[in-house]
C-alpha cells in the first residue's frame, strides 16, 4: 500500500519498506534529497542603499529621543546606525 510522506515526516514503520527492492529505496531517497534541495528559498538581494539611509535616521532619531531617559540605549542605538 502506498502512502503519502511530507518532506518533514521522517517516521517509518516496517510496512514502509516490506518487499521495497534495494533500487527502489534509493530513488525515494534521492527523492526526497531533491525535493529538499530545491525547497530551499533563495537568499534575496541586499537592500538597497536608499532603505538603509532611511533606517540610520530612524535609529539616529529614537536615539535622540531615548537620551535623557536611556543614555546607554541612546549610545547603542547610536553605534547600530554607525555600523551601516
Amino acid at each position: 500500500m502506498y502512502k503519502a510522506h511530507s518532506a518533514f515526516n521522517n517516521t517509518f514503520n516496517d510496512e514502509d519498506f516490506a518487499g521495497a527492492s534495494y533500487l527502489s529505496n534509493i530513488v525515494k531517497a534521492i527523492g526526497g534529497l531533491l525535493a529538499a534541495v530545491f525547497a530551499v528559498q533563495p537568499v534575496t538581494a541586499a537592500t538597497p542603499q536608499a532603505d538603509l539611509s532611511v533606517s540610520h535616521a530612524y535609529l539616529s532619531r529614537m536615539a535622540n529621543d531615548y537620551e535623557h531617559i536611556a543614555p546607554n540605549l541612546s549610545a547603542e542605538l547610536r553605534f547600530m546606525a554607525s555600523r551601516g
